[in-house]
């Protein structure tokens, strides 16, 4: 019997490793669905944790990022990191799982656990590298810039639009050099958030423990969150180019919070009137893809603090 558990355990860390290296190949190498197909790389190693144990989570996640490394080569180390981070989401979504926390300080404690990693990592390189970590990053977005416009290339696009493109990205390296800080926040918290929602459909089809956060889509951020938000956009009035920077920092931030109350309460009224599924996800990917529609989304969750859209408060009273 224990040669047979054994057995079966070595099967699924196989068929694990297998998952996850399949989805980190498809994610660096789908050119327009690969940064979606990169939302499920924690999902096989999170399944595969809970049912196996933290050791061959990990053992999951290491091996992958061995594969992946071989396959792309020290070259491409900033892609090895960037998959290795959406991995590890992977190994601390379970741990603050376990922990019955509430679904803020799940998500939380893993986006912060993710990112001090990241930064541990990066500080680590460019100190073996001799080089700054803002040289680091900097290098990587040139690198993707023109990795970026060479795709658009072989797109045949015209050679008008292509002149623009490749005149304009100097300037598209500026800002998203001085914003990166909160557009990785804000991506670790996307992926953190889509895999937890994701988690919790997975776990409890294969009768595997859950924490019940209760119906997220009654879910509101906490009301101080919006003095936050006004002070971010008071910012952006000083002359001081590195305060306004600041200041759109903290915007983009609280709008992906704001977003998934909007997204909550699009998620709200779609079980209320009893939209299909099919229907649903349709509509879902229309938000994603549209950025008027993803504005609206996010337009719809900071107003919600007074008009109460699902009039929770009378509820509550």
């Amino acid at each position: 019997m224990t040669y047979i558990a054994h057995s079966q355990i070595h099967k699924d860390v196989i068929v694990g490793i297998a998952i996850t290296a399949l989805i980190s190949m498809a994610a660096l190498y789908l050119r327009v669905l690969g940064p979606f197909v990169g939302l499920f790389i924690p999902l096989p190693i999170l399944f595969y944790r809970f049912k196996l144990g933290r050791s061959s989570g990990l053992l999951i996640l290491a091996v992958v990022t061995l594969i992946v490394t071989s396959v792309v080569g020290w070259n491409s180390i900033g892609a090895v990191v960037f998959l290795f981070e959406l991995g590890l989401v992977g190994l601390i979504l379970p741990e603050a799982f376990e922990m019955n926390l509430s679904v803020e300080k799940t998500v939380g404690i893993t986006t912060g656990a993710v990112l001090t990693t990241g930064a541990v990592m990066l500080a680590l390189y460019s100190l073996l590298s001799t080089t700054s970590p803002w040289a680091v990053v900097s290098d990587f977005l040139e690198k993707s810039a023109k990795l970026a416009l060479a795709m658009y290339r072989e797109m045949d696009a015209s050679e008008e639009n292509i002149g623009i493109l490749a005149e304009s990205l100097e300037g598209i390296v500026y800002v998203i050099l001085r914003t990166i800080p909160a557009i990785v926040i804000v991506i670790t918290l996307f992926v953190v958030w889509s895999n937890l929602l994701l988690a919790r459909f997975v776990l409890r089809s294969k009768q595997l423990s859950c924490p019940d956060f209760g119906r997220l889509n009654q879910w509101k951020a906490p009301e101080p969150l919006v003095w936050v938000a006004i002070a971010s956009g008071g910012l952006l009035l000083f002359g001081h180019p590195g305060i306004k920077m600041l200041g759109i920092n903290g915007l983009i931030v609280i709008m992906m919070i704001y977003f998934f109350q909007g997204i909550a309460i699009v998620s709200f009224y779609f079980e209320k009137k009893q939209f299909p599924k099919v229907l649903r996800g349709l509509l879902y990917g229309l938000i994603a893809m549209q950025q008027l529609l993803f504005l609206v989304v996010i337009a719809v969750g900071f107003f919600d603090m007074w008009i109460d859209f699902r009039r929770t408060r009378k509820v509550e009273s």
